[in-house]
């Protein structure tokens, strides 16, 4: 699904109302961080133009139609840029909570940035590839997607699914294999891993296997039970009605698919 800037435009006027930026006024700033009374925030241009700067370097500019501050918003990480407006411009913001209000008004905007992250996933592996990158040691932490009473939500929501067990040391997917299912995880602890190298682990809580269901290409990376496991397998229409009727799912599946692209990012720097 590729980015429709009037699917956007409609998502941030379901929320948000517009707001004027004059030229050279800073919306945020790099190493900024979320904060209790100041939720990272992202946006769109309704008019005009922002420049993202990274120390003294620019590194691009956001016109008309287009989203930036994503990914902070979604991880609560601090930001990597600054973004200052190049033109008199106009933006729509949504914070945490507005976020969540437009998901619930319109869930396709949520397919659409999902869309987006898993395209740049899949760039960010092959960068990291041709470089060599994914061949070096990193630490990578356990992390989880879903909180333990959105996990007991999620199973009950699909009872209809029951939950798959995979003994330690079996693999679950493939890097390349067709997807039919998500997983979450139950219990245990599953390994991710691209060309042979463990790029994230998950506890339970953790899903994995969301980026083929957005996008039908092959499957991104395998995964193996690092223990015994219990997952809870979502197939592909079930994801779909989850994103749509529940904003709480939808996000933390943008959430987990943002954190994931800027742990792969950092490997690239």
């Amino acid at each position: 699904m590729s980015y429709d800037p009037a699917v956007a435009l409609d998502f941030f006027k379901a929320a948000g109302k517009p707001a004027e930026v004059k030229k050279t006024q800073v919306v945020f700033a790099e190493n900024e961080t979320h904060r209790l009374f100041q939720r990272s925030k992202l946006y769109f241009v309704l008019d005009g133009e922002v420049s993202l700067v990274a120390g003294k370097k620019v590194l691009g500019s956001v016109k008309k139609g287009e989203i930036f501050g994503e990914m902070a918003a979604l991880t609560h990480a601090p930001r990597s840029a600054t973004a200052v407006a190049k033109t008199d411009s106009t933006l729509i913001a949504l914070d945490e909570e507005e976020f969540e209000r437009a998901l619930e008004k319109q869930p396709g905007f949520a397919l659409m940035l999902m869309s987006m992250l898993v395209a740049r996933l899949r760039d960010t592996i092959a960068k990291l590839t041709a470089a060599g990158k994914l061949t070096q040691e990193a630490q990578v932490k356990e992390s989880a997607a879903f909180s333990r009473r959105q996990m007991e939500d999620l199973v009950r929501g699909l009872a209809t699914d029951p939950p798959i067990y995979y003994q330690k040391g079996r693999e679950i997917i493939s890097a390349g294999s067709k997807a039919v299912l998500m997983y979450a995880v139950v219990q245990g602890r599953v390994a991710v891993t691209i060309d042979g190298r463990v790029v994230e682990r998950l506890g339970p809580g953790g899903a994995f296997g969301e980026a083929a269901l957005v996008d039908p290409s092959p499957r991104l990376a395998s995964a193996v039970a690092e223990t015994d496991c219990e997952l809870q397998p979502i197939p592909r229409q079930a994801f779909l009605t989850l994103v749509k009727v529940s904003p709480q799912f939808a996000r933390q599946v943008l959430a987990s698919l943002a954190k994931r692209l800027g742990v792969l990012t950092e490997r690239l720097k």
